[in-house]
């Protein structure tokens, strides 16, 4: 029984290991993604630093890159508490075998004074020619025979142990160093924070001098925004009718028999066809996993109504997400599709809008187009060029989805990064 529980601990232990061995590699992984992005992070705040006139904008990429490095602390911690436990696991480990080794050598120590006291060749003849009987010879002989194997076997179980106590430090002394590397590496990047939020006071700060302009220019901003949301409305409720009519027709085709529909065909609602209906599942299915409209960037503007980056007080809304990228970036299809409109928001800003069953999405913000209207498009397949503003030196690209004339939230489609 002892055995039995010996060797389930074992293999709870080891299994302990491996789960926190597997964890370990997963936050290492993590840590390093988000190292990356801090990296792309620290390249476009450069790059807009160098262009900006307004400060504002160089506050959403520090505001990011301070969550990342928020997001970085964490991971670190968590690594520390998970090294933590593998180093109490081994100590424990330790310390059981140093009292194994304890009961072993003093109980080999006993076997050797024994053994020496009776080490004469005469003294064991004697004990065999003792016997009373040919049976009992031969058991003493097997007894003297086992006897010895049972010191070497001692021996070397001695000897395992001490290697394994030998391996079992080795690995604590290697865990304590990568703990205490660890600790150093969160000290670091705390002080790097506290360094990136005093710089981003400094800007709000004077940002806030000139509260009533910008506030002006914001609420301007606010208006371009919601006339660009009634444009794209209006084209999506026009979709929607163009599909139900060709859904109809198809009907109608499918059974010239049947009695003509007078009813108005609905602008708000896709009738969905069998085909339809499994493209928009497909999408439905693929949600939290989509791509990225763009292969690198942020999300710089989250959806909904949301208080201003700088000005708390002022409440500013996004019927999608904003993410910035690098200048050059080409937009691309998170999802296959098919093209129903190329927009002409303004002389410098094109949209393109794809459906999906019953689904849209929206790639606004494209200084270039390289789709038109009825291609059949696939996944992260090239939609055109993302612009760059040439007074902030910024490079976003505006990204929608809609359930027919329902805005959905894109950051709960989106894998996360």
């Amino acid at each position: 029984m002892p055995k039995f529980l010996l060797t389930l601990i074992f293999i709870c232990t080891s299994s302990l290991l491996w789960s926190q061995e597997s964890q370990q590699e997963k936050l290492e992984a993590r840590k390093a993604q988000i190292q990356k992005e801090i990296r792309e992070n620290e390249k476009l705040l450069q790059s807009v630093k160098k262009k900006e006139k307004s400060a504002i904008n160089v506050i959403v990429i520090q505001s990011n890159k301070i969550k990342l490095k928020e997001k970085l602390i964490t991971t670190t911690e968590k690594q520390t508490k998970l090294l933590g436990n593998d180093m109490y696991v081994n100590q424990v480990k330790i310390n059981k075998l140093k009292k194994e080794l304890e009961i072993l050598k003093a109980d080999y120590a006993k076997m050797i004074v024994k053994s020496y006291k009776s080490r004469s060749e005469e003294s064991r003849a004697m004990f065999l020619l003792s016997s009373e009987n040919f049976l009992q010879a031969y058991k003493r002989a097997q007894y003297m025979k086992q006897y010895t194997n049972y010191r070497k076997m001692q021996g070397e179980e001695i000897s395992s142990k001490s290697n394994q106590l030998l391996d079992y430090n080795g690995r604590l002394n290697v865990q304590k160093t990568a703990k205490q590397k660890l600790i150093a590496e969160k000290e670091k990047e705390r002080l790097s924070l506290e360094k990136e939020k005093q710089e981003q006071e400094k800007l709000v700060s004077s940002i806030k001098k000139d509260k009533n302009k910008l506030q002006a220019d914001i609420r301007k901003k606010q208006q371009e925004a919601r006339s660009i949301d009634k444009q794209i409305n209006r084209i999506v409720r026009e979709a929607i009718a163009a599909a139900n009519r060709k859904a109809a027709l198809e009907r109608a085709k499918a059974n010239p028999s049947a009695p003509v529909s007078k009813v108005a065909v609905s602008s708000s609602k896709i009738e969905l066809t069998p085909e339809s209906k499994l493209i928009a599942d497909n999408f439905r299915a693929n949600r939290g996993r989509l791509p990225y409209p763009v292969e690198k960037g942020f999300i710089s503007l989250g959806f909904g109504d949301q208080p201003h980056p700088v000005f708390s007080t002022l409440t500013i809304h996004n019927s999608g997400v904003e993410i910035t990228t690098e200048q050059g970036s080409n937009a691309r299809a998170v999802f296959g599709g098919e093209v129903t409109s190329v927009i002409v928001l303004s002389p410098l800003n094109k949209a393109v809008m794809i459906q999906h069953g019953d689904f849209f999405t929206v790639y606004q913000n494209l200084s270039s187009v390289s789709v038109s209207k009825g291609d059949k498009v696939s996944i992260k397949q090239s939609l055109g060029r993302v612009r760059t503003n040439n007074e902030t030196g910024k490079t976003i690209i505006k990204f929608l989805i809609l359930q027919n004339t329902t805005y959905n939230n894109p950051q709960s489609w989106l894998s996360p990064r």
